[in-house]
């Protein structure tokens, strides 16, 4: 190996960075864990990431609904079902009896919903996927235009087509 200019050979200041690396990043990772234990307003580092942590109103209320809920609700024909997918996917199939309400496109549907949000004395809003958040979203916009008995169905689509209850296509 041919030695540096100084003499040393250029394994050495690449050995050095190796360990120097990880202790830099270690520390740096320990001073910013300490900040945030240290503020008020720190990030927790552990949270509750489950689908009742986290669809809640502002009031820390859960929203969710359970499907077993939601289908007894169904079928005591008490519940108006809010698909907040695009119009595409509540074409391709939904909960029978359900409205549409895109979430993306919530501004130009809501005037053509309001008489039978009105009327409805529970609603469950849905999409579909665990992580899909259009329907909290979509939930949270009616909970703040005042309507009291909103809930989110998580899955809703998949879990109500599993369970082979009532479904719709077309619309």
């Amino acid at each position: 190996m041919k030695p540096a200019s100084d003499g040393k050979p250029f394994s050495e200041p690449l050995k050095q960075a190796l360990w120097q690396l990880p202790a830099i990043l270690l520390l740096a990772s320990l001073v910013g864990i300490g900040f945030n234990l240290w503020r008020n307003d720190g990030i927790p580092l552990i949270g509750a990431w489950s689908p009742e942590a986290r669809l809640s109103d502002a009031a820390g209320r859960s929203l969710v609904i359970s499907l077993d809920d939601a289908a007894r609700l169904f079928q005591q024909d008490d519940v108006l079902f809010l698909d907040a997918r695009p119009q595409s996917q509540y074409a391709e199939g939904h909960i029978q009896g359900a409205l549409s309400l895109p979430w993306q496109e919530v501004d130009g549907y809501i005037a053509e919903s309001v008489d039978r949000l009105a009327e409805a004395r529970t609603i469950i809003t849905y999409c579909d996927g665990e992580s899909c958040d259009l329907s909290h979203e979509l939930a949270l916009f009616l909970i703040n235009m005042g309507f009291k008995r909103v809930y989110v169905l998580v899955n809703g689509w998949s879990v109500w087509l599993q369970a082979g209850l009532p479904t719709g296509f077309g619309g």
